[in-house]
C-alpha cells in the first residue's frame, strides 16, 4: 500500500484479507483521492476475476472541507494454493502517472466457513454436475463425433449465475461450435436420480490424428443457491449462495486409422457418404466462346477436409484456374452440403474435344470400405472457328474444315528502321523563367504564413479546455481501436469499450469523470437535442458493458456491441447541437 506525494494526491491498494482458503474469495480495492483516467489494473494471473471492476465515487463536505474518493474494486477467486504477488496498478491523475504498491496474498487449503452450519458447501457439491457427452469414443480418422455439455442440477439446489473459467481448445481436431438458442430446462436422470439439466454447448469434432486424443475439460464457476434450515415468517426456507467450480473432466478418444487394404492411390481423405458429378454448361459452342465445367461432390462427411480431383483437358483448350465454392451446413450429424471446382474453358479451334472420365474415391463409414465413383466422358463440340493443323490426338476435326485453314504471312516481322527523323529541342534558360521567379518569391510569401501558423498554434496551446476535449476525443478513438483488437477477450474488450465511451462523453458534452451517472448523461445529451432513441441506445450500451463482464458473452455478441458503439457515436456526432 502506497501513496504518491504530488499535489497531495494518493493512490493505494487494499485487500480484504492477506490469508484465505482456496475456496474463498478475495476483494481488492484501488483507492484515490483525486479523479483519474486510464486506470490499468495489475495482472491477476493466479486468480480468476469473478467480479469487477466495480467503480464507486464518494463526495463529502465536513466543516467546509471537501473530501473525494474514487475506488475500483475486483473480486478474485484463487486458482491454487501458494503465496502470490499482486502487482502494481497504474492511474493517470492531473497528467501524472501513479502506481500502487504490490501486495502478497497467502492461499491455504480449503477452509470450513464458520457461518456454514447447514453444510451449504457439501450440498452444493453433491447437487450440481457438469457432464460432457461424447457420441463415439472410437471413431475413424476424419469421422465426425459430437460433444454435448450438460449442466445437471438437482431439485434440492438452484443456479443463479455461471461463467466459463477454462475453455477446451480441441487440439488435433477440426471443430465447429453449434449454436444453442436459449437455455431450455429439461428433465432427465443423473446416475439413476431425477435431475433438471440445460445444454450449455454443442461441438462437432473431426479427429485429424490417429491414436489416443484428449478432449480438454470445460470448467465453470457457478453461483449455487442451496436451501438452509432457516425459514422466513411465511415458512419458506432461506437460500444460501455459494460459488462452486465444476469441470466436465477430460475425455480420451481412441481414433482408428483408415484401413490400408483396398485404399485407392488417388484417395485424398474423404470420409462419409458422397455423390460425384462432372457437368458442363454447354456441349456445343463456337471458338473463343467460353463454357463452364464443374467438378462437384455432394453428401455427408468431412467436406472441408479433402481435395477434389483435377479436371484433365486437351492441350488445345485454354483453361483458367478453377473457382472453389463451398455450400456446407454443420449440425450434430456433421457436415453436409456440397463443394465444387468451377473451370472456365475457352476453345481456340474448331473440332471435337473429349474430356476424359475422372473418378473420386472415399471411405464409406456404413460399409467400412472404400468406394469409387466415376464420371462419364464428355465431348465438347466446337462448330465454328479456325482449324488447328498440328498433329495430335487431342483434336478430332471434321474433314471439311480444311477450307477454313489459316494462312500465315511469309514475312511476319518488319525490319527495324535504319534512319530516324530526329528534331532538336530548344532549351529555355532558367534565368528569368517561371521556375526562377517562383523559387525567388515563394520563401518571401511563406513568412506571413509561418507567422499566422505560429499564432494559431499559440492560441490552440493556450486553450486548455479545448485541448482536454481534443485529448478525450483521441482517447475515445484509441480505445475503440483497442476494443476492436481485443475482440474475443471479454474482459479486455469491455474495459476498453467502456473507456472509449466515457472519453467520448468527456469530449462531446464536457462531462467530468466524477459526474458519470446515467441520469446526468441522459440529461446532457437531450439538452444537446440528441434524439431520444439514440440516447436510450447509448445508455443501454453503457449498461451492457457493466453487466457483460459478469455474464457469458459470445464473440458474435462482442462484435455486435462494438458495432453498436461505433454507430451510436457516429449518430450522436450528427445530431448533437
Amino acid at each position: 500500500m502506497t501513496s504518491a506525494a504530488f499535489s497531495q494526491v494518493s493512490f493505494e491498494a487494499k485487500v480484504s484479507k492477506k490469508k484465505l482458503g482456496v475456496n474463498e474469495r478475495l476483494r481488492i480495492d484501488f483507492i484515490m483521492n483525486k479523479d483519474g483516467d486510464n486506470f490499468n489494473p495489475p495482472d491477476f494471473s493466479n486468480f480468476d476475476v469473478v467480479g469487477g471492476p466495480n467503480t464507486s465515487v464518494s463526495n463529502s463536505w465536513l466543516n467546509g472541507s471537501h473530501s473525494y474518493t474514487k475506488t475500483y474494486s475486483y473480486f478474485l477467486a484463487p486458482k491454487r494454493k501458494g503465496t502470490f504477488k499482486i502487482g502494481e496498478a497504474i492511474i493517470e491523475i492531473q497528467g501524472q502517472q501513479y502506481k500502487s504498491e504490490s501486495l502478497s496474498v497467502v492461499v491455504t487449503n480449503a477452509v470450513k466457513r464458520p457461518n456454514d452450519p447447514y453444510n451449504v458447501e457439501g450440498i452444493a457439491t453433491e447437487n450440481i454436475h457438469l457432464v460432457a457427452e461424447v457420441s463415439k469414443s472410437d471413431p475413424y480418422l476424419n469421422e465426425a463425433i459430437t460433444v454435448v455439455y450438460k449442466l445437471y442440477v438437482s431439485t434440492a439446489a438452484g443456479v443463479s449465475n455461471w461463467r466459463e473459467v477454462n475453455n477446451p481448445r480441441y487440439n488435433d481436431f477440426w471443430s465447429q461450435k453449434i449454436d444453442v438458442n436459449g437455455l431450455r430446462i429439461q428433465n432427465g436422470t443423473y446416475k439413476g436420480e431425477e435431475y433438471r439439466y440445460v445444454v450449455l454447448r454443442k461441438m462437432v469434432l473431426y479427429p485429424q490424428k490417429t491414436g489416443k486424443l484428449e478432449i480438454e475439460p470445460l470448467t465453470l464457476d457457478i453461483t449455487v443457491e442451496v436451501p438452509t434450515n432457516r425459514r422466513d415468517i411465511f415458512g419458506g426456507r432461506h437460500m444460501a449462495q455459494v460459488n462452486r467450480t465444476v469441470s466436465a473432466g477430460s475425455r480420451t478418444i481412441n481414433v482408428k486409422p483408415l484401413p490400408e487394404q483396398g485404399k485407392p492411390d488417388d484417395f485424398t481423405g474423404a470420409v462419409g457418404n458422397f455423390e460425384f458429378n462432372v457437368k458442363t454448361s454447354k456441349s456445343q459452342l463456337n471458338a473463343s466462346e467460353s463454357l463452364q465445367a464443374m467438378v462437384e461432390v455432394t453428401g455427408n462427411g468431412n467436406l472441408s477436409l479433402f481435395q477434389l480431383p483435377k479436371l484433365t483437358l486437351p492441350s488445345s483448350l485454354e483453361v483458367y484456374e478453377p473457382e472453389h465454392n463451398e455450400n456446407i451446413r454443420t449440425n450434430l450429424s456433421g457436415m453436409n452440403g456440397s463443394i465444387s471446382d468451377n473451370y472456365t474453358i475457352v476453345p481456340q479451334y474448331k473440332g471435337k474435344y473429349p474430356i476424359p472420365s475422372i473418378s473420386f474415391s472415399y471411405f464409406d463409414l456404413e460399409t467400412e470400405s472404400y468406394k469409387r465413383v466415376s464420371s462419364g466422358e464428355i465431348v465438347i463440340d466446337v462448330i465454328e472457328g479456325p482449324v488447328n493443323n498440328s498433329s495430335g490426338d487431342d483434336n478430332i476435326a471434321s474433314a471439311d474444315a480444311n477450307k477454313n485453314a489459316i494462312t500465315l504471312s511469309s514475312e511476319p516481322f518488319a525490319f527495324i528502321k535504319t534512319t530516324a527523323n530526329l528534331k532538336p529541342q530548344m532549351q529555355t534558360p532558367f534565368f528569368k523563367s517561371t521556375g526562377f521567379w517562383s523559387s525567388l518569391l515563394l520563401p518571401l510569401l511563406a513568412i506571413p504564413l509561418a507567422i499566422v501558423y505560429r499564432k494559431k498554434k499559440e492560441e490552440r496551446d493556450a486553450d486548455i479546455f479545448g485541448n482536454r476535449i481534443r485529448k478525450a476525443d483521441r482517447l475515445a478513438k484509441r480505445y475503440l481501436s483497442e476494443a476492436k483488437k481485443s475482440l474475443g477477450q471479454k474482459e479486455a474488450f469491455y474495459i476498453a469499450l467502456e473507456k472509449a465511451l466515457h472519453n467520448y462523453l468527456k469530449a462531446k458534452i464536457h462531462l467530468e469523470t466524477s459526474d458519470f451517472s446515467k441520469e446526468k448523461i441522459e440529461d446532457l445529451l437531450l439538452k444537446g437535442q440528441v434524439n431520444t432513441e439514440t440516447v436510450n441506445e447509448f445508455i443501454s450500451i453503457l449498461e451492457h458493458c457493466e453487466l457483460a463482464r459478469y455474464t457469458p458473452i459470445t464473440n458474435v455478441e462482442m462484435q455486435q456491441d462494438y458495432e453498436k458503439s461505433a454507430s451510436a457515436i457516429a449518430t450522436i456526432d450528427k445530431e448533437i447541437k
